[in-house]
C-alpha cells in the first residue's frame, strides 16, 4: 500500500473514532445533564474532549444512537419505568385536549426518554389562544414561549409553546394551525417529517411495554 493511501485511511479512521466519541460523550451530557439540543450537545461533547475538527462531528441521529445505547448500559433499570410513567401522563394529557386532536412527540415517543424529559405534544387550533384559555379556565398555570420549527428544508416559523407541570412531570404543548396536522414539521434529528403517534397509538406503546420487537415495529410504521 502507497505511503498516501495508508494515511488516508489511517485519517479516515481517526476522524471516526472521534466521531464515535463524541457522540457517546454528547449522549452522556444529554441524558445525565438535560441538554435537549443535538447541537449545541454535540459542540459541548467536542469541547470538552479536546476535538476541534468539524468532520468528527457526529451527525443528529447518531448522537441519538449513542444516547440508546447509553441508557440501554447505565439506565437499564429506571428507563423504562420512567418512560412508560410518561406515556401514561401523555395519555392523560391528551384525553383532557382531545378537543385539539394532540399528538405525541419528541422522546416519550422516540423511548430515549429521561429524568429530564418533558412530555412533548402538538395540538392543533387556528387560534392559538384558545388553547391557552382552554388551560387557564381549567385551573392549569401556564408559562409561554415560542420555538422555531422547520416547515421545509428552506422555510421555518415560529409557534407559541404552552409549559406546565403536572404530578410533578413537564409538559411541553406546541400550538399549530389545523392544517399542520396534515404537514408535520420537520425532525431535528434527520429532517424528516416529525413522528407523531395519536391517542391510540400512546395507548397501544403502554398496553406494550416492554417488548422491544413491538417498539421496533412500531418505529418503522411511524416513519
Amino acid at each position: 500500500m502507497a505511503r498516501g493511501e495508508h494515511h488516508r485511511i489511517h485519517a479516515q479512521d481517526r476522524v471516526q473514532r472521534n466521531r464515535l466519541r463524541i457522540a457517546q460523550e454528547a449522549a452522556r451530557l444529554m441524558s445525565e445533564h438535560g441538554i435537549r439540543d443535538y447541537h449545541h450537545a454535540k459542540l459541548k461533547a467536542a469541547e470538552r474532549l479536546g476535538i476541534f475538527d468539524t468532520q468528527a462531528l457526529p451527525r443528529n441521529n447518531e448522537i441519538e444512537e449513542a444516547l440508546r445505547e447509553h441508557q440501554r448500559i447505565f439506565h437499564a433499570h429506571s428507563q423504562p419505568q420512567l418512560l412508560k410513567e410518561r406515556r401514561e401522563a401523555a395519555a392523560e394529557a391528551m384525553r383532557f385536549l382531545e378537543a385539539f386532536e394532540p399528538r405525541l412527540v419528541g422522546a416519550v415517543l422516540e423511548g430515549t426518554a429521561d429524568n429530564h424529559s418533558a412530555v412533548c405534544l402538538h395540538v392543533f387550533s387556528d387560534d392559538p389562544e384558545a388553547v391557552m384559555l382552554f388551560l387557564r379556565e381549567r385551573g392549569v398555570p401556564v408559562e409561554t414561549q415560542t420555538r422555531r420549527l422547520r416547515i421545509s428544508r428552506d422555510e421555518q416559523a415560529e409557534y407559541p409553546v404552552l409549559l406546565f407541570a403536572a404530578d410533578q412531570l413537564p409538559f411541553d404543548i406546541t400550538v399549530l394551525p389545523t392544517n399542520a396536522l396534515r404537514q408535520p414539521p420537520l425532525d431535528r434529528v434527520d429532517e424528516k417529517p416529525m413522528r407523531r403517534a395519536s391517542l391510540a397509538t400512546v395507548e397501544t406503546l403502554i398496553a406494550e411495554d416492554g417488548d422491544d420487537d413491538f417498539e421496533r415495529k412500531l418505529a418503522a410504521a411511524l416513519r
